[in-house]
């Protein structure tokens, strides 16, 4: 019985398909797997301040004891609601300047990808017109 798993790998150029598929995946994964670090960071960042700024709101609503303190707390929810409307902005425009960064890194890396399989396709091309016109004048004879 033969083994259908057992081959010759000799046979196969894996020089070419490292340089035409496994690296430009490798190099695909490697930037999404940053960009995903980045984003996982940015959020945990966030959400740490405003569980941070949460918090300090409710300790100070605890240590309103009369109508003065309620007033004070009141009128300090305006400042923490712009803290918080400032921060939520600046988030966004993190998230954003991130996802951009990695749409031109991600353009980057297709375009160089593309490059060299037209440099493969080209450089097969000419091997292959080469080998034929060899070939042909030995054919005629």
């Amino acid at each position: 019985m033969t083994n259908v798993f057992n081959f010759d790998t000799k046979q196969f150029d894996t020089a070419q398909v490292e340089s035409m598929f496994i690296a430009p995946a490798r190099a695909f994964a490697a930037l999404s797997v940053d960009f995903t670090e980045k984003m996982v960071n940015a959020q945990l960042e966030a959400t740490k301040s405003y569980a941070d700024t949460n918090m300090a709101q409710l300790r100070k609503l605890v240590e309103v004891k009369d109508v003065e303190g309620l007033k004070s707390y009141l009128e300090g929810q305006q400042e923490v609601t712009k803290e918080l409307t400032e921060r939520l902005k600046a988030d966004a425009e993190k998230a954003v300047a991130l996802q951009q960064e990695f749409a031109q890194e991600s353009q980057k890396l297709t375009e160089a990808s593309v490059k060299q399989a037209q440099d493969s396709a080209q450089k097969a091309t000419e091997t292959a017109t080469k080998a034929v016109k060899e070939a042909a004048p030995k054919a005629a004879k």
